[in-house]
């Protein structure tokens, strides 16, 4: 039990939230685009401000650690440990893939076995992505992947699976599989890492705060191939 604020910039949505025992008491979300310079650090302040008024203990400090734009996962992980050590808080790092699934994993109604694809979107065809099962094990590791009327043909065949983030939309003409289903308006927010961070507290997953870096988009490029079907 536990309460955290939860950090997400890796897209062009900026949002802050606190979660107390993975509920969540205080949420901020602007979807502008690209104003985590200019929100983030407002929103942080006044989360804070909130919990001291309530006199309320904050235990941990959780940010999105990506798949994500460079600028904003800079911008929230900078924010994250500036809170850590001034308050000598632990850090929790949440992929950002995984913050995508949460709210269809809460609020819609899934096929039983169904499996979840997250997506954000790069350049062109390109996204990045993992796919999941309802307990969010990852069966496919986070890849860059160019997408075409091949990608996912034979993970299609063995069932049902779920395309949400902004990366999916540009998909939908490629992936045409009777199995392929499409969820729209998902976007990783901070009161989705809620629950994914009170888990990682419980287990003691911690981030070093000094040396902690997130995954940017940039690491794909240099590291995986321009096309993986």
């Amino acid at each position: 039990m536990a309460t955290i604020l939860n950090i997400e910039t890796s897209t062009n949505v900026c949002s802050a939230a606190v979660g107390k025992d993975g509920e969540i008491v205080f949420h901020l979300e602007d979807y502008d685009g690209n104003t985590q310079a200019n929100n983030l650090g407002l929103f942080v302040q006044r989360a804070l401000s909130h919990l001291d008024d309530a006199g309320e203990h904050l235990d941990a400090v959780a940010v999105s650690c990506g798949p994500g734009s460079y600028t904003g996962l800079r911008i929230g992980v900078s924010m994250a440990k500036g809170v850590c050590f001034g308050r000598q808080l632990p850090l929790i790092a949440i992929p950002t893939l995984e913050t995508l699934c949460v709210i269809p994993l809460l609020y819609n109604d899934l096929d039983e076995d169904a499996r979840l694809c997250p997506m954000i979107d790069a350049r062109r065809m390109e996204v990045y992505t993992a796919l999941y099962d309802r307990a969010l094990h990852q069966l496919m590791p986070t890849t860059a992947m160019v997408i075409d009327e091949g990608s996912f043909q034979e993970e299609l065949e063995q069932g049902i699976i779920y395309f949400m983030g902004n990366g999916a939309d540009k998909c939908k003409q490629a992936i045409t599989h009777a199995n392929a289903r499409f969820i729209d308006n998902i976007a990783p927010l901070a009161k989705s890492m809620a629950i994914l961070a009170e888990k990682a507290y419980a287990a003691g997953d911690f981030k070093d705060v000094a040396y902690f870096e997130p995954f940017y988009l940039k690491d794909f490029v240099a590291s995986t191939p321009k096309k993986l079907i």
